[in-house]
């Protein structure tokens, strides 16, 4: 590994022995040890404290690497999105939110922003299910999100005070999705910028959060 110089094969390294300690190493099995866990996330703590000294821009996280384009949104908004998602009813989120992150990674934009919208549905589904709403499958995001909201996921009185966010949740990471991630680009290659991905990818992980602790606050 110390002689490769393709960065990207020398994180898959890394990843793939992170994701070893994080998984095996807290074993018994392991070392007959049952401090493990503690030595565990020291050592995945100190990888990731390594990448901010050095300013790599890549962060371990739920057994993946993923590219950090701000360090203040990733703790404040990525950081908490993927905890909540931990939550079994969202798994499937979790793992298209993750997957939305590895095609970041590795330079492909459309994949990624096509994970992030189904990420956000996803969401929207797990909580019409936990709830017993009744909702269409096949539904787009935009119907998804309105029939969160018919539901009273967010009491009527505040409706004015999250008209930017419902604004933002229709028109935002579906939209940028559909018009440079979704569909047919034509006879010309539609490039999507790295920095709409990042921050479609930022939009999500707030969605996200904030759907998700609006429904845990549900009676």
């Amino acid at each position: 590994m110390l002689q490769e110089t393709d960065p990207e094969r020398v994180l898959s390294v890394i990843e793939l022995s992170f994701k070893f300690i994080d998984l095996a190493t807290r074993s018994w099995d392991y070392l007959h040890r049952n401090n493990y866990d503690e030595i565990a996330d020291e050592a995945i703590s100190e990888l990731n404290a390594r990448f901010r000294e050095h300013g790599v821009g890549y962060d371990f996280v739920n057994r993946e690497i993923v590219r950090v384009d701000s360090q203040l949104v990733h703790a404040e908004v990525v950081r908490p999105a993927l905890a909540l998602l931990a939550a079994p009813v969202y798994k499937g989120a979790q793992a298209e939110f993750l997957s939305a992150h590895e095609h970041y990674r590795h330079g492909r934009m459309k994949e990624s922003l096509n994970d992030a919208l189904k990420a956000l549905e996803s969401v929207m589904k797990s909580i019409c299910i936990k709830q017993g709403w009744s909702y269409d499958p096949n539904a787009p995001a935009s119907k998804l999100i309105q029939t969160v909201f018919d539901r009273g996921l967010i009491p009527p009185f505040w409706f004015s005070h999250f008209s930017a966010l419902r604004t933002t949740l229709e028109t935002g990471v579906p939209t940028v999705r559909n018009r440079l991630g979704g569909h047919g680009q034509g006879t010309e290659v539609v490039d999507v910028p790295a920095f709409l991905v990042a921050y479609a990818l930022h939009l999500t992980a707030s969605a996200l959060v904030f759907l998700v602790e609006a429904e845990k606050a549900l009676p």
